[in-house]
């Protein structure tokens, strides 16, 4: 599995590092707005007067450095894995791409509980509704919230989307266009916020609001205690037999309780995003499923 990452939801792959200030307890990634493409993001280090540039301290070109040195400080095991694997999400090549909130959040409710396969092709088609004049499918474009909100919910299951799915995505687009949603809000709010507004939303579970948080927003102090693959990664660290389940509550599997977890995870504050990549990388769990 490759060790780097990418949104997979971005028209450039590979976009220009510009060096923008950064802080640990907030959005670092430039967002789009899905209507205007308004580019939404913290302002570029060169554009900070010369007076107090010299006194920030923290961008997107070194907080990746510095969230490492945290982790390493706070436990110097973590130093082979993290020379092992790079963490391009939050490097300045990853804090450089442009993400479309809208677009995330739709590719990961079509993502979910399919294979990798079958969402791709979904998203294919789906985005096809938008496109019927364009023949070559490169060119396609994401559509708006107020273009998904232009076709019913018979039409968007032709594209292969479950009823409920369909109506996920309807639903989601409908409160990006009257407003409840912006990537203003997504950009500017607080973590507890971002995480109370989305969760409100059909299809959007806490997990999936997490993952979006961090992959998508960029967040770098989010952490999932109800992911299975951080917690076989922390139980791994912790140097615990993982090839054992354990049978938590309810018939769920549990390698490691939540609340040991956020003990845990307590002390790499304001870093827990960076902390639970590498819980993923410990185990070597397969991450390529976010891309979606």
């Amino acid at each position: 599995m490759s060790a780097g990452y990418s949104s997979g939801d971005i028209d450039d792959p590979a976009p220009p590092a510009i060096n923008r200030l950064a802080v640990p307890n907030g959005t670092n990634a430039p967002l789009l707005s899905p209507e205007t493409r308004r580019v939404i993001s913290n302002k570029p280090l060169a554009q900070v007067s010369p007076s107090k540039a010299s006194q920030v301290k923290t961008t997107t070109g070194n907080i990746l450095e510095e969230a490492l040195a945290h982790l390493i400080k706070v436990s110097p095991k973590l130093r082979p894995v993290i020379e092992q694997h790079h963490c391009h999400v939050f490097s300045p090549e990853g804090l450089a791409e442009e993400i479309d909130p809208f677009r995330s959040l739709v590719s990961g409710i079509i993502s979910q509980q399919v294979s990798g396969a079958a969402a791709k092709s979904i998203k294919a088609k789906f985005v096809a509704l938008f496109n019927e004049d364009v023949e070559d499918a490169g060119k396609h474009t994401f559509p708006t919230p107020s273009q998904v909100c232009t076709r019913s919910i018979e039409v968007l299951r032709t594209a292969g989307l479950s009823q409920r799915k369909a109506e996920y995505v309807l639903g989601l687009a409908e409160k990006f266009q009257n407003g409840e949603l912006s990537a203003e809000m997504l950009f500017e709010a607080s973590y507890e916020d971002v995480l109370e507004e989305l969760i409100k939303v059909r299809g959007l579970g806490k997990w999936s609001v997490e993952m979006f948080a961090c992959f998508g927003l960029k967040r770098m102090d989010v952490f999932s205690t109800g992911d299975l693959g951080v917690q076989r990664g922390m139980a791994a660290f912790v140097g615990r037999d993982v090839n054992k389940l354990k049978n938590g509550k309810g018939g769920k599997w549990k390698y490691m309780a939540e609340k040991e977890m956020e003990e845990i995870a307590e002390k790499y504050k304001p870093y827990r995003s960076v902390f639970m990549w590498y819980m993923w990388r410990v185990e070597d769990v397969d991450i390529s499923t976010f891309n979606n």
